[in-house]
């Protein structure tokens, strides 16, 4: 039995479908929500081992003349380069105006896919089929697509949204245990920002969770969805209410963009981040004792990272957070927790009190 996310936002609006098997079933999904006859499928060289044939086969099947085109795997790929090695091959493929382009895989293709669908000829339709935990929670989510600049990341992108996501759970089956751990960092967010009831099931499923159990991860990934659909209706262009989404991203991106973006993935650089939150939100917001060991304690036992390599320097940290595209007049603005389920925005945050809870995660904090 399928589980189906509405987002409303007028014109915009689409559905995210979630249900085993449903990859299979992908063209005849997309063939209801988009005119094209001609697509565009973009995926990496790792999704293309597992899912590329069933998916084309689907689209073909459905009447779409489909044309694959694959990337390398990695953070890397998100860059103008491969941004317009995906133009070339839309106009190779005859890709016009009224075409569609799909992503298959995680959220690195559908953050570069969605993108190049948002500026190809001033935009087309765009759908999502995402293949791994982070990107069915949270990154083909929402509508934003984007690019790294070796500056910092996602500092060009634009605010898109699909026609469709087709969230099939039964692909994590494939997914290595360091990308499941990377999206089950996204989820963990999801409980401190905005729902203690989803935290708490984390603790209490987490290892029915990392066995990969249907009921455990339909749950978590609806919910998620659910939380993310309902942000966004408020606020689809982080005005206001959508930046809680960006906890633990503040310090996340940074630790990514000084490394190199080949260091630490996505869900890894985040986690990390939500720890230094939770210790400046202990200090700035309230967030108590107690809190901070409950999530420092579900990071530990889901086997991700909370500490800084001590040869990352506070100060390179800091410096690339000041580049992130959130900082308003050279303000770095922090998503803190108050208590686990609820988070608010803080301007004023001093650079001081950063510092201590960047170096606190030097040090053993066991």
């Amino acid at each position: 039995m399928g589980h189906t996310v509405h987002i409303n936002l007028g014109e915009r609006s689409y559905d995210i479908r979630i249900e085993a098997g449903s990859l299979a079933d992908c063209g005849s999904l997309i063939k209801t929500v988009t005119p094209a006859k001609r697509c565009l499928l973009v995926t990496n060289d790792v999704v293309k081992q597992w899912y590329l044939e069933p998916a084309l086969g689907s689209l073909k099947s459905a009447g779409f003349d489909a044309s694959p085109f694959v990337l390398p795997d990695g953070e890397h790929v998100k860059s103008l380069n491969c941004l317009e090695s995906i133009y070339h091959a839309m106009i190779e493929a005859r890709i016009d105006r009224h075409g569609c382009v799909i992503a298959l895989g995680g959220g690195v293709v559908g953050d570069l896919a969605g993108f190049a669908a948002a500026t190809y000829m001033r935009g087309i339709d765009f759908v999502q089929i995402p293949t791994t935990l982070l990107a069915q929670v949270d990154s083909s989510v929402g509508g934003k697509t984007g690019i790294n600049l070796r500056e910092g990341k996602n500092l060009v992108g634009a605010f898109y949204q699909p026609r469709l996501v087709v969230i099939d759970p039964d692909v994590l089956s494939t997914l290595d245990g360091r990308q499941l751990r990377a999206g089950f960092a996204e989820v963990i967010k999801y409980g401190i920002i905005y729902d203690a009831d989803l935290f708490a099931y984390l603790e209490d499923h987490i290892e029915r969770i990392f066995k990969l159990d249907s009921t455990c991860i339909a749950h978590i990934v609806a919910v998620s969805c659910s939380i993310k659909a309902d942000v966004v209706e408020q606020d689809e262009r982080e005005s206001g209410l959508r930046a809680i989404l960006n906890f633990g991203h503040t310090v996340g991106h940074a630790i990514e963009a000084v490394t190199g973006y080949d260091r630490f993935v996505h869900g890894e650089a985040v986690a990390v981040g939500m720890a230094v939150a939770v210790t400046l939100a202990n200090s700035v917001s309230g967030f108590t004792d107690g809190c901070v060991k409950r999530v420092i304690s579900l990071l530990k036992r889901s086997q991700l990272p909370y500490r800084i390599p001590s040869d990352i320097s506070t100060e390179s940290i800091i410096e690339c957070m000041r580049k992130d595209k959130k900082v308003k007049n050279d303000i770095i603005r922090f998503v803190l927790p108050e208590r686990i389920g609820k988070v608010k925005i803080v301007d004023d945050v001093p650079v001081s009190a950063i510092a201590r809870a960047i170096d606190f995660y030097r040090s053993d904090c066991d």
